[in-house]
C-alpha cells in the first residue's frame, strides 16, 4: 500500500550480508521474534513426563488450530481437533467443477514475505509460492484502472495521470510525518523491541480514537477531497482501501508498517495446502509419540465434528477445573485444556458456554469484535487469453482491474499458456459485499461481467468460461460470520484484552485452561501471521498451564511477556 512498484523480495534477507534488513511482523504492539522461536533447534518447551499423553481440545482446524496441534504433538500432547466445516478455515481453495487441480482462493489468496512464522511453515512442508499479480506490482503485466467512466492502462505508477502520482506521495508524507513510519520501520528492522515500543505505544496513545478516513483529514496532504475520495478508490498497492475508512487507523498502520501489503506471493496450488500439510504431516521428533505420528493418525483422517458446547467442570474435593466438550453427535468428553481458534464470535452463539467461562470483561472485548464482509467472484477459463494482444492498442486484451464498478477489483491468474486461467472476478468488502448478498451465483457473474464488459467492449469474456462461477461471501456463512476483525477506534483495550489472555497468572484459578487464539484474536487480523503468532501463544499457554517449560535459550512469548507486553491503556 505505501508503493505501488516494487520488487519481490526473497523470503530470506535476515543474513544478507551488507544488505539492509528486511521489515517483517515483529510488532509493532507485541515485538516478539516468533521466527526466531520456531527456528531455534531448542524447539518450543516441554512438559513434565507423567504429562505427556494428556489430551488437548482444539476448536477449529483453520491455520491456528493446525499450528497448534502439530506443535502441541510435538511437545508429547495429544491434540484433539474439533472442526463444524473443512480443515483450512479461511485458508479455503476450492476447485472448480469438472477441473479438481485448478481452484479458486475463496479466502487468503496472498501472503507478505514479511510474514515470516508463516514462511517458516511453508518452507518446512516445501510449499513454493509465487508472485502475486497485485495493481502495478513486477508480476502484473499491466493494469486499469477505471474510475467514473474513464480507463487508464498503465505497467508502472509513471505510466498514469499526475494526479495518481501526487496521491501516492501524499499518503507516503502523511505516514512519515503522522506515524513516524521510518524510525518505526527501523526499529523492527533492527528487531529493537524497545524501540518499537516506544515508537507504538505513543501512537496507540494518539490514534486509538481515530478513523482511517480522520487520519487523512488531519494530513494537509489529503485536504482535498477529491485527492482523498481517488486514494479510497484506488489506494496503491492491492487496490482501494476505502472501505477501510471508518474502522481504526491503528489497523491501518499496523499493516503498513510491518509491510504486510507489499510483494504479496501467492501459495502454488491453493492456500488450503498449508492448514492441510500441518494436519497431515509425519512427525518425526515428537516427545511421547512413535516416529511418523500425525495430527491426522491420532483421529483417524478426519477431526472430530463440530464444538456444540464448552463447560467447566469443577472437582469439589481438589478445587480443580476441568472442561467439558460437545460436539454436533452428542459426545461430550473433558479435558485439562481447550484452545478455541474458531472466530471469537462463535462463543456468543453457535457454541454454547457458562457465561463464567471467560473474565466478563473478555467476554465484553468478544461481543465488541467488528467484522468485515467480503465476497468473491471466481471463474475458470480454458486459458489466459487475457494475454492476447490487441491488434489496435497494441495491448494486452484484459488487464488486472481496479474500478469503481460493482466488481471493484479483478485479479488475472495464470498458471501457463496451455492450463485452463482462473479470473477472481469480484473481490468486495463491507457495503459492497452486501449489494451481492441476496444475488445467486450466475446472478453475480452476470453482474460482473457487464461491468468489465462495459471497460474492456469487444471482449467476448463469457465465450471462455469453462465451469461454473464459485462464490462465496464470508458474512453468511455460519461458522465465521465475517471475513475478519477490524477494530473500530476506541477498541484497542478490547484486542488488548484478547491477545493478551494466554497468559493468566492474572485471573482467577476458575478463568485458566482455555485459550484464545485465531487471527481475530491477533492484532493482525486478515494476515496468516497473526493466526500463527496467537496459536503459538496458546501452545505455550498450554504448556505452562500443564506444569511445562520453555528451553532456557529459547524463551516463549510468556516468558518475555511483561517486558514486552502491549500497551495497557488506562480509562
Amino acid at each position: 500500500m505505501t508503493t505501488p512498484v516494487t520488487p519481490d523480495s526473497s523470503v530470506h534477507e535476515r543474513s544478507a550480508g551488507d544488505r539492509e534488513q528486511p521489515v517483517t511482523m515483529f510488532g509493532p504492539d507485541f515485538p516478539f521474534a516468533y521466527d526466531d522461536f520456531l527456528a531455534h533447534p531448542a524447539g518450543l518447551g516441554s512438559v513434565p513426563p507423567e504429562r505427556r499423553g494428556t489430551r488437548v481440545a482444539i476448536v477449529g482446524a483453520g491455520l491456528a488450530g493446525t499450528v497448534a496441534a502439530r506443535e502441541l504433538l510435538r511437545m508429547g500432547l495429544e491434540p484433539v481437533v474439533y472442526e463444524a466445516g473443512w480443515i483450512g478455515g479461511r485458508m479455503h481453495s476450492v476447485p472448480f467443477e469438472g477441473h479438481a487441480d485448478t481452484v479458486a482462493e475463496m479466502g487468503a489468496m496472498r501472503f507478505p514475505p514479511s510474514s515470516t512464522a508463516l514462511f517458516h511453515y511453508l518452507d518446512h512442508l516445501g510449499i513454493e509460492t509465487t508472485p502475486f499479480p497485485n495493481p502495478l506490482a513486477e508480476a502484473t503485466p499491466s493494469t486499469v484502472i477505471d474510475l467514473k467512466g474513464t480507463s487508464h492502462y498503465a505497467r508502472q505508477l509513471t505510466d498514469l495521470p499526475d494526479e495518481y502520482a501526487e496521491v501516492a506521495r501524499a499518503w507516503q508524507r502523511t505516514l512519515e510525518e503522522q506515524s513516524e513510519l521510518v524510525p518505526l520501520q527501523r526499529a523492527i528492522r533492527a528487531r529493537d523491541a524497545a524501540a518499537v515500543k516506544r515508537i507504538w505505544n505513543d501512537l496507540v496513545v494518539r490514534l486509538d480514537d481515530t478513523t482511517f478516513y480522520g487520519f487523512l483529514v488531519g494530513s494537509p496532504h489529503f485536504a482535498s477531497f477529491a485527492r482523498r475520495e481517488l486514494f479510497g478508490q484506488v489506494g496503491f498497492g492491492t487496490g482501494g482501501w476505502d472501505t477501510d475508512f471508518p474502522n481504526s487507523i491503528l489497523e491501518i498502520l499496523r499493516v503498513v508498517a510491518t509491510e504486510a501489503d507489499d510483494h504479496h506471493r501467492g501459495i502454488v496450488g491453493g492456500s488450503s495446502r498449508l492448514p492441510r500439510g500441518l494436519w497431515s504431516e509425519a512427525v518425526s521428533d515428537a516427545a511421547h509419540w512413535p516416529a511418523g505420528t500425525s495430527v491426522a493418525s491420532l483421529h483417524g483422517g478426519t477431526p472430530r465434528p463440530g464444538v456444540t458446547e464448552i463447560r467447566r467442570r469443577t472437582d469439589d474435593a481438589t478445587g480443580g477445573h476441568t472442561f467439558a466438550v460437545t460436539d454436533s453427535s452428542g459426545r461430550t468428553d473433558e479435558f485439562d485444556t481447550v484452545v478455541v481458534t474458531a472466530q471469537s464470535w462463535m462463543l456468543l452463539n453457535t457454541i454454547d458456554t457458562d457465561d463464567d467461562l471467560l473474565p466478563i470483561d473478555h467476554w465484553t472485548a468478544v461481543e465488541r469484535t467488528h467484522y468485515m464482509g467480503s465476497t468473491k467472484v471466481f471463474v475458470l477459463v480454458d486459458r489466459p487469453f487475457w494475454k492476447d494482444i490487441d491488434p489496435e492498442t497494441g495491448r494486452e486484451l484484459v488487464s488486472m482491474t481496479l474500478t469503481d464498478r460493482l466488481s471493484r477489483g479483478t485479479y488475472l491468474l495464470d498458471h501457463g499458456d496451455d492450463r485452463p486461467g482462473v479470473i477472481c472476478l469480484s473481490y468486495t468488502w463491507s457495503d459492497d459485499s452486501l449489494k451481492l448478498l441476496p444475488l445467486s451465483p450466475d446472478e453475480r457473474l452476470t453482474l460482473m461481467l457487464g461491468s468489465l464488459e462495459e471497460i474492456y467492449p469487444g471482449v467476448d469474456f463469457r465465450s471462455h468460461i469453462v465451469s461454473a462461477p464459485v462464490t462465496l461471501s464470508w458474512e453468511t456463512e455460519r461458522h465465521f460470520m465475517g471475513a475478519f476483525k477490524a477494530n473500530l477506534p476506541g477498541h484497542y483495550r478490547y484486542q488488548e484484552r484478547l491477545f493478551s489472555h494466554f497468559v493468566q497468572d492474572e485471573l482467577a484459578p476458575r478463568h485458566r485452561g482455555i485459550f484464545l487464539a485465531g487471527d481475530d484474536i491477533s492484532w493482525t487480523a486478515g494476515w496468516a501471521e497473526g493466526a500463527i503468532q496467537t496459536a503459538l501463544n496458546a501452545v505455550w499457554g498450554v504448556m505452562n498451564h500443564l506444569g511445562g517449560r520453555t528451553h532456557p535459550d529459547n524463551p516463549g512469548p510468556g516468558d518475555v511477556f511483561e517486558s514486552i507486553a502491549p500497551l495497557r491503556l488506562g480509562d
